[in-house]
This record gives structure tokens, sequence and C-alpha cells, in this order.
């Protein structure tokens, strides 16, 4: 079988994929509450993909149009050879964009060798900036010491920084003056994420979630407007102010349209295709990714995968699809 050696990730809705998210482990060293509440759970019947796997995944996604790869978990930098990872992607020319989403655990005492080794953007997860709160949350007394790794990574040379915070009825929907005053004068992205239903949260779900709506008329009613994006981020609408060197994200999943600019795609540490985060089902390419010879049936197999992917996600009708919780896939 041959492939075209000008195809692209396209999907029948027209939708270009230029955006890889690959999760290395879905092992994870916190316990937040709407993920691991009970912290992980460990077994022993699967291994996550080598480091070789990964360079025949990556070079096969970059031939077919990739040029952003995020690394996820999990938490990706529980990786031992996590530095090797960085490096390899790097090596694939294609690849304009290394990310990483972490939750910051040793930040400033790692930071420096992963950006040497190639990292680009970084993502770390800070639900609230009240001490206490970030203890409950997450089961570790670090905020300080990750706010600390972050004013030190903003002295690299990373493209971007962001600050993900998912969005919590009455523990951080109160809490947006004090992100504003972090971000004043800081050139970091807040993006809060609407939270969603997975298959084991729906408790937690019905009890803490709220409209990403009150976060905009909050932006709105205090002089943010909106930024136009470039076609590889991701599905956050971002929001500037003249008098702050930071913005405001919003990633609202229940919102109308949400999936019409869909532009990225997800291999769980595993090796399974997803082709939606709350997808129905994951499809296996481990078996495609031993050796590049085959390289032609990998892209082929992903372009006819593509093909089933559908146009929207079915959260509205409270189907969130085979996803148990976020780090099982990559978030």
């Amino acid at each position: 079988m041959t492939t075209n050696h000008s195809a692209q990730l396209i999907d029948q809705y027209g939708r270009h994929f230029p955006y890889l998210r690959l999760s290395l482990t879905d092992v994870c060293n916190f316990s937040c509450d709407y993920c691991l509440p009970n912290g992980y759970q460990c077994t022993n019947d699967r291994s996550f993909l080598s480091l070789n796997e990964v360079k025949h995944l990556a070079t096969a996604f970059a031939e077919l149009g990739t040029s952003k790869i995020r690394l996820t978990g999990g938490e990706p930098t529980l990786r031992k050879d996590f530095i090797e990872c960085i490096k390899l992607v790097k090596s694939i020319k294609k690849i304009k964009q290394i990310a990483v989403t972490t939750n910051g655990y040793k930040l400033k005492k790692n930071i420096n060798s992963w950006v040497d080794a190639g990292l680009t953007h970084l993502n770390i997860s800070v639900d609230t900036l009240d001490p206490k709160l970030f203890y409950s949350l997450t089961g570790h007394n670090r905020l300080k010491e990750i706010l600390n790794g972050i004013d030190h990574s903003l002295t690299l040379s990373l493209q971007k920084i962001k600050l993900n915070a998912v969005l919590l009825k009455d523990i951080n929907s109160h809490q947006f003056d004090q992100y504003i005053d972090l971000i004043r004068n800081r050139p970091i992205s807040i993006r809060f994420i609407e939270l969603m239903q997975t298959g084991d949260n729906l408790d937690y779900f019905n009890k803490y979630h709220v409209s990403a709506q009150i976060l905009k008329n909050y932006l709105f009613q205090n002089g943010w407007t909106e930024k136009l994006k470039d076609k590889s981020s991701g599905p956050a609408v971002e929001y500037v102010h003249a008098d702050y060197q930071g913005s405001f994200g919003v990633i609202a999943p229940y919102s109308k349209d949400f999936c019409d600019t869909c532009n990225r795609l997800r291999v769980s540490s595993t090796g399974d295709f997803h082709l939606c985060l709350f997808g129905d089902k994951g499809y296996s390419i481990r078996h495609l990714l031993q050796s590049e010879g085959q390289r032609v049936e990998l892209k082929n197999k992903l372009c006819e995968l593509l093909t089933h992917k559908k146009k929207t996600h079915f959260l509205h009708d409270n189907n969130t699809g085979i996803t148990p919780n976020l780090s099982s896939i990559g978030g």
C-alpha cells in the first residue's frame, strides 16, 4: 500500500489537525479532586510507549502536517526519560512547538534542563492561588514553590507560559481578581477550563460545575477584549487588556459550536489513537510503531481512522464516552 506524500490530517468536515496531545504516562503524583480524588491507582498489566515508539509516532504525525506536540499525562515529567522524550521530538524537523502540561512539581529545579532539551511551551495547572485551597484540591502544600518556579521560567527562552485552572463553583469562581493581579506584570496566559463531566465524576460535576460564561462576563465588564488566535492554538478563546502583560483564556466545552475549530488529536500512553477526549473508543496503533518500515502503513491507518471523527462531542447529552478521568487519556 502506498500513501500520498502530500497527505494531511483533515477530517470529513474540513478540519485540519496540526496539534497532537501525546500522553507519556497516566501516573500522577497529585490527587486533584476533579480528576484523581483518591490518587493514582497503580496497575501492573501495561507498559507505556517506549522512546522508539514515540519516535515513530511523532515522525508519522509530522509527515502528515502536525507541527505542535504537547506531552501530557498523568504527570509526564514523572517519566525518568522525560528529557530524552523532549530531545527526541525536538529532533523531528517539522515539529515547531514542543509543549508540556505539568502540575509544576519541582518545576524550578527541572525547567532549565527541559528548555535546554528543546521545550518551547509550558502549561502549569494552578487551580487556585489560595495556599490552603491548593492543598485541599491537590493534596500538596506546594503552591509557593510552584509560583516561584513559574517566575523562574519567565526568565528563560520559552515562547509561551500558561497557567491552567479548572473552573469550580465557589472554589475559584470568585478568585478572578487574584489571577488578574498575577498577570499584571507577567506575560502569562491564565486559562480557565470549564469543568467537564467524565465517567466517574458525576456527583462532583453536579456540585461544582459552573458555566464559563461567568468569566466571560467578568472580563467584558472589566475592559478585556477577545484576541484572534493562530491555527496551532488550542480551543481557548483568549482575552487581552492594555493594562496587563498577561492574558486570560477561556475553554468552554459546553458552549455552542465549540468543536467547529477542533485542531487536536490524542494518543494515549499505551498507544491508543483517540479522535476526541470524549469519544466512544480508542484505536490501537501500537503494533504500527515498531519500525520505520511501518511508516507508510501507520500514516494510512491514521488517515483512515480520522474519517470516523464525529462533528462534535456529546457532553450535552451526558455522554462522556469512554473517559473515566482526564488523566486516562491525557486531558
